[in-house]
């Protein structure tokens, strides 16, 4: 868990590292989403990375 946690972290770093203008454009349009629609792309996330998690260990 701590390995994937390192990760995320690396990987957001890269793209704030190779695109910070459109990372800060991303953050300014996730800003001005409604909560309902900020918690279905958080789901749909979720959903796609269990599923990307159980295809990479079976």
């Amino acid at each position: 868990m701590l390995s994937a946690i390192c990760l995320v972290a690396v990987l957001e770093g890269l793209f704030l590292f190779v695109a910070p203008d459109g990372w800060r454009r991303a953050a300014e349009q996730l800003h001005a989403m409604p909560n309902r629609q900020l918690r279905f792309v958080g789901a749909i996330s979720i959903a796609l990375g269990l599923l990307a998690l159980w295809w990479v260990r079976r």
